[in-house]
């Protein structure tokens, strides 16, 4: 027998559990990223690669999320009592999140893969025996025993299909858990797409690892200079990044290429070079672990550079004492804060799902955001293009309840250490 999601919740003490649901809410539910991305005829040039997209999302895209949760939190103001709602996605943000000690974290996502990773997380920061082993399983590369730790400390902990997942066999008679044992971050549309870009700048004659070497922000920014920007003038890279799907990779559908395209030259080369020499450049490599991931491949080991919150030893116990606090729900995020009660949630954790939305969808979530908002209530996203992608799209009768931070967003979208968007963006619930 198959196991899918969803789950529904129990409650069991203060620790949730999940049950499994009816196979014909498992089928509804399972079209639901296709909803989300659909936007043209089936066989349409535009509609193909909708479903291209599609396909390729329902599996693992991001090992690990490429937000940064340090800027999250001071534009959120996070602290105790907070009751949050975000998109879960790798799920590093919603553990560091718990650092600040919110009352309740709720993470939405559409994603199976991103579902059973999440789940997996939570129990291996209750059941795994120290941060060392934490740290092992999620932060460090070539741990052979890692899937061993999982099957004695996390497994008998694990939901039903979670575990099915973790568990499930590939055609080489693997378990899918087995990547933990080599480098999980080279797995997955993310993990993928960086290695395409490692073997597309070695067909060049560069190796983006050689940054690695640099002692200071010059030596960063003289790399650059003269070995990877170089690469995105070649006429065949212009090509290749041309067409829609050469950006899947990054979980990037269709729609929302046509708004990064837009913050560059005309050309999607120049978009990523802007992007990449961000990332290169801005931030000095002991204190971004987004530049060790895209051209290391790996996180840095303790003491060698900065870490994810929720690896560094200093917040190990915050986060454990603080982890029944989070909820996964595999579900539509419209649907989900429907359910919810209005002014029961203090801050709104969006990511970038809204580059994906029509405008009718942006309404109907913006409808949800506004009723379901407290009265101090924050929602942070980013957008592939740089501005607010929301006046004009959604009602005004909406909007003239929020405030947007205008300056304070272009200040957290210049320190955004992933340095993958065009632009973060902070709104704040408007006083009576």
């Amino acid at each position: 027998m198959t196991l899918r999601y969803p789950l529904a919740p129990e409650q069991m003490g203060n620790h949730l559990v999940m049950t499994d649901l009816s196979g014909e809410l498992v089928f509804r539910r399972g079209k639901e990223v296709g909803k989300a991305v659909y936007q043209n005829r089936p066989l349409s040039k535009a509609g193909l690669s909708e479903r291209l997209f599609a396909f390729l999302f329902s599996g693992l895209v991001y090992p690990q999320i490429w937000e940064d949760p340090d800027v999250d939190i001071e534009a959120m103001q996070l602290g105790q009592g907070h009751r949050v709602v975000t998109i879960a996605s790798g799920g590093c943000n919603i553990l560091a999140y718990l650092t600040r000690s919110p009352e309740r974290i709720d993470a939405v996502d559409l994603n199976a893969a991103h579902i059973a990773l999440n789940r997996m997380k939570l129990e291996a920061v209750r059941h795994l025996p120290s941060q060392g082993d934490l740290f092992r399983f999620f932060g460090a590369a070539e741990t052979r025993h890692n899937s061993q730790a999982y099957d004695r400390f996390i497994a008998p902990h694990l939901d039903p299909v979670s575990r099915h997942y973790w568990e499930r066999r590939n055609w080489r008679r693997r378990r899918r858990i087995i990547v933990f044992d080599r480098n999980f971050y080279q797995t997955g549309l993310l993990g993928l797409f960086i290695a395409m870009g490692h073997r597309t700048a070695k067909f060049f004659g560069v190796d983006p690892a050689g940054i690695m070497g640099a002692k200071s922000l010059a030596d960063q920014r003289r790399f650059f200079n003269e070995e990877l920007a170089p690469v995105f003038e070649k006429p065949l890279l212009k090509w290749a990044t041309s067409r829609k799907a050469s950006l899947f990779g990054l979980g990037i559908p269709p729609a929302q290429y046509d708004s990064l395209i837009t913050s560059g030259d005309g050309t999607m080369a120049s978009v990523l070079k802007a992007r990449l020499e961000k990332l290169a450049c801005d931030f000095p490599l002991k204190n971004n672990y987004f530049a060790w991931q895209a051209f290391a491949r790996r996180y840095p080991n303790p003491g060698e550079a900065a870490l994810p919150a929720y690896l560094e030893k200093r917040n190990y116990k915050t986060i454990r004492d603080n982890v029944d606090r989070v909820a996964i729900h595999h579900a539509n995020l419209i649907e989900f804060l429907a359910g919810k009660d209005a002014g029961s949630v203090d801050r709104f954790v969006l990511l970038d799902a809204q580059d994906w939305m029509t405008d009718d969808q942006l309404n109907a979530l913006w409808a949800e955001i506004t009723r379901t908002a407290s009265t101090d209530a924050r929602v942070i996203f980013r957008t592939a293009a740089e501005p607010s992608l929301l006046p004009g799209r959604v009602s005004n009768s909406l909007l003239d309840q929020w405030s947007y931070a205008d300056e304070a967003s272009r200040e957290f979208s210049a320190r955004d250490r992933s340095a993958i968007y065009g632009g973060f963006h902070l709104y704040v619930k408007r006083t009576a």
